[in-house]
């Protein structure tokens, strides 16, 4: 080290600020495994300069896939993919349990693993449809406003009601003893580990989730989005051409478009009479076809605004 009050001569490190700037949109993101789904959130607003961003559904470190992130105002369409349904390739190992229900937990129970299984398509058919599942100990829920996972590192379990998941489709994709590979589209609040448990209890040998990826949610899929390696070597300007506008997002609704008065109602919050063909949520865009956010019609035609994407004013004076 230099003496005190001795120059190295180089100049002082300086920090550059970093800027960040309004973004509105959502990019399909593929998430590596071994960072959870807000560390990821984090590195792609990081890239992006995005003042604000948020994220549709959490995938655990373990987990990979699609990752659906949204920038500024699109956030508040979020909810609708929140509900949406989910696709998922899992592996499953057998004849071993684990505290977890997945690879990062300690080893429970070991089996042997028959050579004669019970017939695994109708094992996998028996879940189709509602089923009940207990959430996990090692799970993001809250008890008085601790979260379960919290508590299990403790020591501490405690007792989870059941809870009623719906399995749309389920099917085997490969098999190698002692592993299973399974292809499962379920609803929101499904656990994969959860789901993989008891399908090494019904086959006799137990089970526990050696690997997830997700590729689908809603409309959206896995192939359709980028890569952290590749999103990484992008310029900035080849970065926001992946960004789609937050319309998208409100895939589930009709659209119904309103004159300049009306839009700018509209913006305002104020209800509005429309040419909705019947009660429920729609798209609302302007006479430019811009989307100004979502509504709900009454059996009147009255439109409410329920999610506003554009500043009031921005689609005309009323006046």
């Amino acid at each position: 080290m230099p003496a005190e009050g001795v120059t190295t001569g180089q100049p002082p490190k300086t920090q550059v600020r970093r800027v960040y700037r309004k973004l509105d949109g959502f990019l399909l993101y593929d998430k590596p495994r071994g960072i959870g789904s807000n560390g990821a959130l984090q590195h792609v607003r990081w890239l992006y300069r995005a003042e604000r961003a948020g994220h549709t559904g959490t995938l655990d470190p373990l987990a990979s896939g699609l990752l659906v992130i949204c920038f500024g105002q699109a956030t508040r369409f979020a909810g609708e993919l929140l509900a949406s349904e989910k696709t998922y390739l899992a592996d499953i190992r057998l004849g071993q349990r684990t505290s977890t229900g997945d690879a990062e937990g300690d080893i429970l129970e070991e089996r042997p693993v028959p050579d004669a299984l019970p017939d695994i398509a109708s094992t996998l058919a028996g879940f189709l449809g509602d089923i009940l599942q207990i959430p996990p100990m090692h799970s993001a829920l809250k008890r008085d406003g601790v979260p379960l996972y919290r508590l299990a590192r403790k020591g501490i379990e405690i007792p989870r009601e059941p809870r009623k998941v719906t399995i749309y489709s389920i099917a085997l994709e490969g098999m190698s003893l002692p592993q299973l590979s399974i292809r499962v589209t379920c609803s929101k609040g499904t656990y994969i580990r959860v789901l993989a448990e008891d399908i090494g209890k019904a086959l006799g040998c137990g089970a526990h989730l050696s690997r997830l990826e997700r590729t689908g949610i809603g409309p959206f899929e896995l192939k359709d989005a980028v890569s952290e390696e590749v999103l990484a070597g992008l310029s900035d300007a080849e970065r926001l051409a992946r960004i789609r506008p937050a319309e998208g997002l409100a895939f589930a609704y009709p659209a119904v478009h309103v004159d300049a008065l009306s839009a700018a109602k509209f913006c305002q919050g104020q209800s509005i009479l429309t040419t909705a063909p019947a009660p429920g949520e729609y798209r609302i865009y302007d006479d430019l076809d811009r989307f100004l956010g979502t509504g709900e019609s009454n059996d009147q035609r009255v439109l409410h605004p329920k999610r506003v994407l554009l500043p009031a004013g921005s689609a005309g004076n009323p006046n």
